[in-house]
């Protein structure tokens, strides 16, 4: 029989060693430091056997604290020793470097050829061109919004929405000044304007920005929640207010709404949402200002009146197909059009989610992006919405896929983050980001320098969009609004390639609009879904 479990070893030994201490202080009294050293271990140990709560320190007093110890840097552990270099959990350590590579002006070349198996299914490239055409310059743009009274001429790569409240003052301060040095947008996120997304000084200026509304009409709510067009309209028509868009979902937690405790309302917080300090402040999971397809469509048409005749557009992670062709269809029949869609993928982003959540709801971009635009085309429209995607886009070749698939411009906020310096720790929603980007805590965020890091993140835009223009140069390309399906190939199988053009399906112009469609049958979404679809509610016909 043991006189004692072998995992209270470190107890035990703690204790005499507390006990030899003590003696020999006694004798010499030179060992006062290990004294306190090993009685503290002994009283750690103490309380460990007696504490409730965690049974691995019950039964492993001291030697415990080393699981929970290891686990807490168990993401730091393995990107930086463990993980394969091409490994996307969910961005691989080669994806990571080269934003952070990007963001310092560092070498982003790699020599000894690909480390990525070509031969593996799903590997994709882009075609090239043996008479390669001459790029003048990066700075690709759209124009959003033509036929409105204040177009947009926006970069076709963009800061995706992360709300102050999610990120620190000191990571918004960034992003925006180096949205303002690179020229490019930066989308509020539903947490609204904050005093952090303004310019420093009336003498400066600041990056453009989208102002996203949320469920939670933040920054243009009245006390009960509903939305307020008088306070909208006092924020919508400032000059750095560029685009006006409704959030309908995202691509982290679709159909979820949220709650920020109380206690992380910050008088700044409170101040940008227009909520109750301390309060809960609540994003409800569907919105109180419509109810209907057509009834979106009013709305977009209220703020983009209440703006001045700002861009106005919609946000959201596909979900019910069904859904989406009401919205359409509300086109159709009202004559209103939003000026932009942006396509949210759901593999995720920047928000914590239930896991549930960020593994099993929503459609994934290349889906949902495909969707959008083949309804839009079909419907005769694409030409009056341009579409937005957002999703796990960082490298140059993340763009030409996207743009190829059917995108205008590319969002990016994890990319974004990691010019910030972001490590991916994965402690977002713990208050405790080692970086000082996704925290409140006024410490952690001083790490964050911002000037130093509103460089990098223009750097990165840049850079990124230099490498844009080499590619598609190479592929005898003069703008990246030039990419078409057939541009891009992906492997199906060890012995079989495919274009993504006939790979995927892809609708003709007006091809929705045919009752009889005899030419080309609908592929099976739009067959079975499009005809239930109504303008008058997001629900099907029954």
């Amino acid at each position: 029989m043991r006189l004692f479990p072998i995992g209270y070893l470190a107890l035990v030994v703690s204790g005499l060693l507390f006990l030899l201490s003590l003696f020999l202080t006694s004798q010499s009294g030179n060992a006062w430091w290990l004294v306190a050293l090993f009685g503290l271990l002994t009283i750690v140990g103490i309380r460990d056997v007696l504490q409730t709560k965690r049974a691995v320190l019950r039964n492993y007093p001291i030697l415990g604290h080393f699981r929970y110890m290891f686990e807490s840097v168990r993401p730091e552990l393995r990107q930086y020793f463990l993980e394969d270099d091409a490994a996307p959990n969910p961005f691989s350590r080669n994806q990571r470097s080269l934003v952070y590579q990007r963001a310092k002006q560092a070498i982003d070349k790699r020599p000894f050829g690909t480390q990525m198996d070509v031969y593996q299914g799903d590997y994709e490239w882009i075609n090239h061109s043996i008479a390669p055409a001459k790029v003048g310059t990066h700075d690709f743009r759209i124009t959003i919004g033509a036929e409105r009274a204040q177009p947009y001429s926006a970069s076709i790569f963009n800061i995706s929405a992360m709300s102050f409240g999610a990120l620190s003052a000191n990571a918004i301060r960034a992003l925006n000044q180096g949205a303002q040095k690179g020229g490019f947008m930066h989308d509020t996120g539903e947490g609204s304007i904050s005093r952090y997304h303004r310019p420093e000084s009336p003498d400066e200026s600041g990056g453009d920005l989208v102002w996203e509304i949320g469920s939670g009409y933040f920054g243009c709510r009245n006390d009960d929640g509903s939305f307020s067009p008088e306070k909208f309209a006092l924020n919508a028509q400032l000059a750095q207010v560029k685009m006006i868009e409704v959030k309908l979902s995202q691509g982290a937690k679709p159909g979820h709404g949220g709650v920020l405790p109380g206690a992380k309302v910050s008088p700044e917080i409170a101040a940008a949402r227009g909520v109750p300090l301390g309060m809960d402040c609540v994003s409800p999971s569907s919105h109180t200002a419509f109810d209907s397809p057509i009834g979106l469509l009013q709305f977009i048409e209220q703020l983009r009146n209440l703006s001045g005749g700002k861009p106005t557009g919609f946000k959201l992670a596909v979900g019910h197909p069904w859904e989406f062709f009401g919205i359409v269809k509300a086109m159709l029949a009202t004559g209103i059009t939003p000026d932009f869609i942006v396509i949210d993928g759901g593999e995720g982003g920047t928000g914590a989610a239930p896991v549930e959540f960020t593994d099993h709801v929503g459609v994934p971009l290349q889906e949902a992006l495909l969707l959008a635009h083949n309804t839009l085309v079909g419907a005769k429209l694409r030409d009056k919405v341009k579409l937005g995607a957002s999703g796990k886009i960082v490298t140059a070749f993340d763009i030409v896929r996207t743009l190829a698939l059917g995108a205008d411009w590319c969002n990016s906020a994890r990319g974004f983050m990691f010019a910030l310096g972001c490590i991916q720790s994965q402690s977002c929603h713990t208050d405790r980001c080692p970086t000082g980007i996704a925290t409140q805590d006024k410490l952690r965020q001083r790490a964050l320098v911002v000037p130093d890091k509103a460089e990098r993140v223009a750097n990165f835009h840049r850079n990124t969009l230099k490498a844009l223009a080499e590619l598609i140069a190479a592929a005898g390309l003069h703008h990246p609004s030039e990419l078409r399906p057939h541009h891009l190939v992906r492997r199906v199988s060890a012995n079989q390639v495919k274009l993504a053009s006939a790979l995927l399906p892809y609708l003709e112009a007006g091809q929705l609009l045919s009752e009889a469609n005899p030419e080309r049958e609908l592929p099976e979404v739009f067959g079975k879904y499009w005809p239930i679809a109504q303008a008058e509610s997001f629900s099907p016909i029954h």
